[in-house]
């Protein structure tokens, strides 16, 4: 078989169980922890007076953009080792959201902006303020990005991957969807299952 259309093959069967994995645990996660009586405040004063920029919510949603790009750079074997990692990391942080019940210090601001009012009323309908710590939009965003630059000879496609890295990360504070513990947990934890769950060449 053709080696993109292996990749393409592989990415499809990961994307399934990703899929899977999460609606299964995130929302589930959201909805007890919106119940319990004692959430914890896993933050600092001082990070209350970062600003909320309603543009960057685009840098925010960019994540999804990026979850498209790794059939297009990985090998089935890197392709395969990013699926398990990005399974095994969503059950991981399910169980850090119940241990760790969390309540968002940001006050949840709707802009006026008729635009941007339409996005965020859809963005706070759907995820509820409760699964912070670790941030699984920075363990997906450092997952794909760092298997992409990986796969990549040192150059200014790289360089764009961190960069888009970095922006994404800085988005989920700038929107005022998490802080900086729950940042610095999920490169902690992207780290982490990167090490742990490495691509064999052998593996499809």
């Amino acid at each position: 078989m053709n080696e993109r259309l292996r990749a393409w093959k592989t990415y499809g069967f990961w994307a399934i169980w990703v899929g899977v994995a999460f609606f299964s645990i995130y929302p589930t996660c959201n909805r007890l922890t919106s119940q319990r009586a004692r959430l914890f405040d896993l933050y600092v004063i001082p990070e209350l007076a970062v600003p909320f920029i309603p543009s960057f919510i685009w840098l925010y949603l960019s994540m999804y953009a990026l979850f498209l790009a790794p059939p297009f750079f990985l090998t089935p074997p890197r392709l395969s080792a990013l699926g398990r990692q990005l399974v095994a990391a969503t059950i991981f942080c399910g169980l850090a959201f119940l241990l760790l019940p969390a309540r968002l210090g940001f006050a949840r601001v709707v802009p006026t902006d008729l635009f941007y009012k339409d996005v965020y009323s859809r963005l706070f309908a759907i995820d509820m303020p409760h699964n912070l710590v670790p941030s699984l939009h920075v363990v997906f965003s450092a997952l794909i990005a760092l298997a992409v630059t990986d796969a990549l000879a040192p150059g200014i496609v790289k360089v764009f991957f961190f960069v888009w890295l970095g922006l994404i990360m800085a988005s989920t504070m700038l929107v005022h969807q998490h802080h900086l513990m729950d940042l610095a947990a999920g490169l902690l934890v992207a780290a982490s299952f990167r090490l742990w769950i490495q691509p064999g060449e052998n593996h499809a």
